[in-house]
């Protein structure tokens, strides 16, 4: 039997305690009060009061984490390092750099991570998402839930980051898919930095839109998701009593004289399902997962989305309710530990991100890109795909890269031509375009307003204060072309209007002053 170590026996640890006791797996716990009475009836367990000791008993299989939310990444990176697999309580951990860096840990440790979203093991549930699967309510049209509570009430986090990991976790479940928009708008009552209050907005690019309201000023406690479709509507009330618990309206809305809408009321139906105590359920997929080498389905790749979604809620909440587009990154994109990626920011398949770079929101970044060290890039900035920008540049609001444009090292876009540091002048942006294919050369500086043509080549250290042409070579301060280069950048020699590149053979012709490609190679 996989031997359980419960690190955390506070107000939710205890129950974790009682589930993986009753399951036989309960071999050890972790809480910084040795006086804790969650902890005196599992007489015969061992008692640590430090969880490095508990994760150096080699005896240990699996730790289940129920600590404050802002020690899950370092129990967590510390648990799968001593090679156990881990169960961290919601949410994963506090920032998706965190949460790539424990994904990414738990696969080189071939180890089960999985998260706590406790809603997505009920049975009521389970069974709301098979009538989902096989089109009982048709198209899924809105989903709406609320969290609503007197209490417990919390001063490490908000109510968003309290109550809203539960809802969050079974809409994009039933949605199968990211939100492509949120925003969150709350109120603040009892401290003037936490918001007691939250309304959060979802937004599907296959059109769901759904919303979540958490509050912990209620007079009652409710907790309610509805699931709207086009054929019927479904309610999982899990305040109700257990027979009542999923109902299912079939509702339907006829048109009149073919323009207005008339609903048309049918009785709730109840579905029927297992009972089975949720957190019994959860903590027995986490003992079988680990025995049979499966997926779990809360696993630490769903406890990231789920993670991106709260920090854009939060970036809106923090924003008076700005709409946040979701940041589109492939899986196979690398971002290094000490990189910053901001919300709001796409980067395509295959690019890579190295040390200590900020890539800040609205920003746009293509495919198979390689971003260096120290570079900084934003706000709104869009970059073509095979972009590489070397280390210590920043290219700021206002420039454009297309395809294939190498930036050479501590090159330097300006977006402001006459700046003062007392003057605020960010209406009068002047726009830079770097054509496909273009060339920078380190040291080099573009003064803003330039437009740098297709392939263009400036020289190391060259101050670009005009228009480059296309396949143009320039250098020198102010910037002046001193020849013509190649797609692979060779320069050319021309005799008379004709020139063949002696690198890839490619042929070009010169015509009222503007090189044009006869004939070109992939290099």
């Amino acid at each position: 039997m996989i031997k359980v170590g419960v690190i955390g026996a506070g107000y939710w640890g205890k129950n974790l305690l009682r589930n993986f006791e009753q399951l036989g797996a309960l071999h050890s716990i972790c809480d910084a009060d040795v006086n804790n009475p969650n902890i005196s009836k599992y007489a015969g367990k061992q008692i640590y009061t430090d969880y490095s000791d508990l994760l150096a008993n080699s005896g240990v299989d699996a730790v289940a984490i129920s600590s404050p939310a802002e020690t899950h990444y370092s129990i967590a990176k510390a648990a799968l390092t001593a090679d156990k697999h881990v169960y961290v309580e919601k949410p994963l951990c506090l920032t998706e750099k965190e949460g790539i860096e424990l994904n990414s840990l738990s696969k080189s440790k071939d180890r089960v991570l999985m998260v706590g979203h406790l809603l997505q093991y009920h049975p009521a549930f389970l069974k709301l998402k098979e009538l989902v699967s096989k089109g009982e309510l048709g198209k899924i049209q809105y989903i709406y839930s609320n969290r609503l509570n007197l209490g417990k009430i919390r001063r490490e986090e908000n109510i968003l980051w309290s109550f809203a990991p539960h809802d969050i976790s079974m809409i994009l479940s039933i949605a199968g898919a990211m939100p492509a928009y949120v925003s969150t708008n709350g109120g603040n009552y009892l401290h003037a930095d936490i918001a007691d209050v939250t309304l959060s907005s979802l937004t599907f690019e296959h059109g769901i839109s759904a919303h979540v309201f958490v509050s912990w000023l209620h007079p009652y406690k409710e907790q309610k998701l509805v699931v709207v479709g086009d054929k019927a509507m479904a309610v999982f009330d899990d305040m109700a009593k257990f027979e009542e618990k999923l109902l299912i309206f079939p509702h339907k809305i006829s048109w009149k004289n073919g323009n207005i809408p008339v609903p048309i009321k049918e009785d709730a139906i109840a579905v029927s399902f297992e009972n089975k105590e949720p957190l019994n359920e959860e903590c027995a997929h986490f003992i079988n997962c680990i025995e049979k080498g499966l997926k779990p389905r809360t696993d630490g790749e769903e406890g990231l989305n789920v993670l991106k979604v709260l920090n854009s809620l939060q970036s809106s909440l923090e924003n008076g309710g700005k709409v946040v587009r979701l940041k589109k990154r492939s899986e196979d994109v690398y971002v290094h530990e000490s990189a910053y990626i901001d919300e709001n920011v796409e980067i395509g398949k295959g690019s890579k991100i190295w040390h200590f770079s900020h890539i800040m929101g609205g920003t746009k970044i293509g495919e198979n890109c390689v971003i260096g060290q120290n570079v900084v890039i934003g706000p709104d900035v869009v970059i073509g795909n095979g972009c590489k920008i070397q280390n210590n540049v920043s290219i700021y609001k206002g420039v454009t890269l297309e395809d294939g444009v190498f930036c050479g090292p501590s090159c330097v876009f300006t977006n402001v031509y006459n700046p003062r540091a007392f003057i605020e002048r960010k209406k009068e942006f002047r726009k830079t375009l770097v054509r496909k294919g273009a060339t920078i050369g380190a040291n080099a500086t573009i003064v803003c307003g330039a437009t740098i043509g297709e392939y263009g080549f400036l020289g190391a250290g060259a101050v670009v204060k005009a228009d480059v042409q296309d396949y143009a070579m320039v250098a020198g301060i102010p910037a002046k072309q001193i020849g013509w280069a190649c797609q692979c950048g060779t320069p050319l020699k021309f005799s008379g209007h004709q020139s063949n590149c002696s690198y890839c053979h490619g042929e070009y012709e010169l015509i009222n002053g503007d090189i044009i490609p006869v004939k070109t190679e992939k290099v």
